[in-house]
């Protein structure tokens, strides 16, 4: 059980003490509060948007390494764009 001399809690046993009396404080702080919130969701959702580009860039150069691989052995293009997903272009452009 906690004590009520952790400073932890009673820093927010005053936090609410103060609160509970001044309504203008606690409109502000509550205010604060939102922003805090609505920011930390914004950076979870920029960090997930990061990750699944991240991803889609890895998944596109790794296609791209294994089709030039397959152009070094002599294999079709057309094979090469079927088990790459890549386009018949982009894999000619690949030749250069």
């Amino acid at each position: 059980m906690l004590q009520m001399n952790e400073p932890t809690l009673k820093k927010a046993m005053d936090t609410l003490e103060f609160l509970s009396q001044d309504r203008e404080a606690r409109r502000l702080y509550e205010e604060r509060q939102k922003y805090l919130h609505d920011e930390a969701s914004m950076i979870e959702w920029a960090t997930e948007k990061g990750i699944a580009k991240g991803i889609v860039e890895g998944e596109q150069k790794k296609a791209i390494e294994i089709a030039k691989n397959m152009l070094s052995f002599g294999i079709e293009v057309s094979v090469i764009a079927k088990t790459s997903g890549l386009t018949e272009s982009e894999i000619e452009a690949l030749k250069d």
